[in-house]
C-alpha cells in the first residue's frame, strides 16, 4: 500500500481575479483523483510573500531553474496584502499528481494538457525575454519542499489567513453584504469536476470570494443548521413524516441521523464532505441564490447550479443563505472563521 502524502496548489491573484479558480479546482480534483482535505484564503504579508519565495529556486536544470527565478520574482512582486487560495490534497504519489496536472510553463506549450498550459502564459520577445509571465496556480514538485512549504503557510494561517473581511475595495456607499454557499456532499461521491463547476458557474455573480474552508458538518451543526426546516416540512407533511424527511437531510449532509447518534457523537466532525465559500460584493444574496435556481432542480432556469447539477429537492449541489441575517447564522454554525488548515498539517507531519 503506498504512503499518502499531502500536496498543495495556490491559485494566484490573477487567476482568482480572472474567475479561474472553478476550472482550476475542477481540474485539481479530477485529474489527480486525489482527496481535497484543507482550503484556505491568505493575504500574506511581506514576510510570508519574502519567505515563500525565497525557498522556491531549488532547480539545478538551467531551464526549469530560469522559470523557477520568474515565478520567485512574481510572488515577490504580486503577492503581498493580494488574495490567493492555498488547496491541500492527501493521497498515494500526491506530490507528483499534483505535479503532472498543473505542469511545468514553457512558452512552446499551448495545448492545454495542464493547468499551466491553460491558465498561465509565458510571453517572450523575438530576443527570447520574457515580457509576461503569469503561472497561474504555484505548487511544489518535492515531497521536501511541499513539507516546508506548507509549514510556512500554516505558521502564517492565523495571522494571513481566514476571512479576509477587509481585502477588497469597494465604491463609497455601495450595499456590501457577505453570504455563505455550501457546496453540498453529493458533489463529492467520487473524483470529479463538479465541485469546480459549481464554483465555476458561481462566479458569473461577479462576487469576490473572501473565505475558503473543506468541512465535514457534525450531526449537532447539521441539526442547527437545518432546524428552521423542521417545522415548515411538519406543516407541509405531517409531523411524522416531517421529522424523517428533516432526520433524511440532516444525514445528507453530516452522515447520520439524529436518533441513530449517540448524544457523545453528535459534536464530532460528520463523514459527509462539503466546501464552505464566504462571498462578498454588492447585493451578493440575491446574485448568489439566482445563479443557485430554486431548491427544486426540475424548476431550474436553465444554466443555474440546481438544473445543471442538482438531481432532487435535497440533493441539489449546493446551499446559499437567503439573507445577510441568516448568513451570519450559518457561518457561525460551520464556523467559518476556524483554522482547521494550520492543524491538519500540523498533524500530518507529526504522525509522519
Amino acid at each position: 500500500m503506498q504512503t499518502e502524502e499531502l500536496s498543495y496548489a495556490i491559485i494566484t491573484p490573477y487567476s482568482m481575479r480572472k474567475s479561474r479558480t472553478g476550472g482550476i479546482v475542477g481540474r485539481l480534483i479530477s485529474r489527480t483523483g486525489l482527496d481535497l482535505v484543507g482550503g484556505r484564503m491568505f493575504a500574506p504579508s511581506s514576510e510570508l510573500a519574502s519567505r515563500y519565495a525565497e525557498a522556491i529556486v531549488t532547480e539545478t536544470d538551467p531551464r526549469h531553474r530560469a522559470t523557477q527565478e520568474l515565478i520567485r520574482d512574481y510572488v515577490l512582486k504580486n503577492f503581498t496584502g493580494e488574495k490567493n487560495g492555498q488547496l491541500i490534497f492527501r493521497g498515494p504519489d500526491a506530490v507528483e499528481k499534483i505535479h503532472r496536472t498543473v505542469g511545468h510553463i514553457v512558452h512552446e506549450r499551448t495545448s492545454g494538457e495542464t493547468i499551466r498550459d491553460t491558465y498561465g502564459d509565458y510571453i517572450t520577445d523575438d530576443a527570447g525575454e520574457v515580457t509576461y509571465f503569469e503561472p497561474g496556480v504555484l505548487a511544489a514538485f518535492e515531497t521536501e519542499a511541499v513539507e516546508r512549504d506548507l509549514k510556512l503557510w500554516a505558521e502564517f494561517s492565523d495571522r494571513d489567513g481566514g476571512i479576509l473581511d477587509h481585502s477588497i475595495n469597494f465604491p463609497a456607499g455601495a450595499k456590501i453584504e457577505t453570504t455563505l454557499v455550501l457546496i453540498k456532499p453529493d458533489n463529492f461521491k467520487f473524483p470529479n469536476l463538479r465541485p469546480g463547476g459549481v464554483i465555476e458557474v458561481f462566479s458569473r455573480s461577479g462576487l469576490h470570494i473572501i473565505g475558503f474552508k473543506v468541512h465535514r458538518m457534525s450531526v449537532a451543526q447539521a441539526k442547527e443548521f437545518y432546524g428552521p426546516v423542521l417545522p415548515v416540512l411538519e406543516e407541509k407533511l405531517g409531523a411524522k413524516s416531517g421529522r424523517e424527511n428533516w432526520e433524511s437531510i440532516v444525514e445528507f449532509m453530516a452522515g447520520r441521523k439524529p436518533t441513530e447518534c449517540p448524544p457523545e457523537e453528535r459534536d464530532r466532525p460528520g463523514t459527509e464532505k462539503s466546501i464552505a465559500i464566504v462571498y462578498q460584493g454588492v447585493d451578493a444574496v440575491r446574485k448568489i441564490r439566482d445563479v443557485l435556481g430554486p431548491t427544486d432542480p426540475a424548476k431550474a432556469p436553465p444554466g443555474s447550479i440546481r438544473k445543471e447539477f442538482g438531481q432532487t429537492i435535497m440533493i441539489n449541489a449546493a446551499h446559499a443563505s437567503d439573507s445577510p441575517e441568516n448568513a451570519k447564522r450559518e457561518m457561525a454554525i460551520v464556523q467559518v472563521e476556524e483554522n482547521n488548515f494550520k492543524p491538519l498539517i500540523e498533524n500530518f507531519y507529526r504522525r509522519q
